[in-house]
């Protein structure tokens, strides 16, 4: 399956934010945007990329291929992006490139992300509250969270 056309753009952005240590500061982005947007299924899918991202981060999932965690950590930047193919500021049909990149990363990894639920599954709630919590906005924007 081929990837959206605006996609490619965001992978080299995804492999900078990864080997500088940045990944942090995108799910604070994450969080941030996904606030205030209440349920469904896109809300749903940008959290369980959001969980991985952090889990992997922290070093409790690393199960993952690196070229898939590299399309997931690409299409949540595409997701926070406000310049897209169609920004979000467009009320209404802003969000669709957002649903359609989103949905396409959901179908191309489902393996792996089948795999992430499954490890999901056999944690404990206070073990897997620790791997997927998102580290704090100011310390992390100011490149000083250790708390791995």
């Amino acid at each position: 399956m081929k990837a959206p056309f605006t996609f490619s753009r965001f992978l080299p952005l995804a492999e900078r934010l990864l080997s500088r240590g940045r990944l942090p500061a995108l799910l604070l982005s994450v969080t941030h945007k996904l606030r205030g947007r209440g349920t469904g299924k896109l809300r749903d899918d940008v959290m369980l990329l959001s969980a991985l991202c952090a889990a992997w981060w922290r070093g409790e999932y690393r199960a993952i291929s690196g070229k898939a965690m590299l399309s997931v950590v690409a299409g949540l930047l595409y997701f926070v992006s406000p310049i897209d193919a169609i920004p979000d500021w467009l009320l209404g049909v802003g969000m669709l490139d957002d649903i359609v990149v989103l949905g396409w990363v959901m179908k191309v990894l489902s393996g792996e992300l089948d795999a992430f639920r499954a490890w999901r599954e056999q944690q404990s709630p206070e073990r897997l509250r620790d791997a997927e919590r998102v580290p704090e906005g100011t310390k992390v924007l100011e490149g000083e969270y250790l708390g791995r």
